[in-house]
């Protein structure tokens, strides 16, 4: 290959690169209030919010921070790939916290919850507390409570609550290291 072949293919692989590591890093460029950091020995990052909420992203998770009252901190997330550990300590967290996906929005007032999206379905657990989800175009939807799951996918059919097995519910712990 020619040298200006391989300055070409170089040169596309570090756009590719960096298209990738902007996605990723979205949420520390878009901090509205919280510092990022990688934990060490992993491919996971926490981000620490106003408020005391917590975020942990599995590696490659897609998500973007969202400052919806303009006010300086976080009031939901957009997660667009992969899983989201969520711990909002009750009553810190004044105004609610949401991750919206494209199957469905999880809000709470103060819970510890894991949202995940994944080959067009959200699910969403609650390890803590309450988590309201409903799909983004309707107002009916379902409240989890501890040890609750609900799996959402494209459409109009009813949210069922189920109680997630053990064996589930550490698989998806353990991507957060939990």
């Amino acid at each position: 290959m020619s040298a200006s072949g391989r300055y070409l293919r170089s040169l596309m692989a570090c756009m590719l690169a960096c298209v990738f590591w902007v996605d990723t890093a979205s949420a520390q460029s878009n901090n509205a209030g919280c510092t990022f950091r990688l934990v060490a020995g992993t491919s996971r990052q926490i981000l620490r919010c106003r408020e005391g909420l917590t975020i942990i992203a599995e590696d490659g998770a897609r998500f973007t921070l969202v400052d919806r009252d303009r006010n300086g901190s976080a009031d939901a997330v957009r997660l667009r790939r992969k899983a989201l550990l969520l711990d909002a300590p009750a009553g810190r967290v004044r105004s609610g916290f949401a991750v919206v996906t494209p199957q469905a929005i999880a809000a709470v007032r103060g819970t510890k919850w894991a949202v995940d999206v994944a080959r067009g379905k959200t699910s969403v657990f609650v390890v803590k507390g309450r988590v309201a989800v409903q799909r983004p175009a309707s107002n009916a939807g379902v409240v989890l409570g501890p040890g609750e799951g609900v799996d959402v996918e494209a459409g109009t059919g009813t949210l069922t609550v189920k109680r997630w097995p053990a064996a589930r519910v550490s698989a998806l712990m353990a991507r957060f290291g939990q």
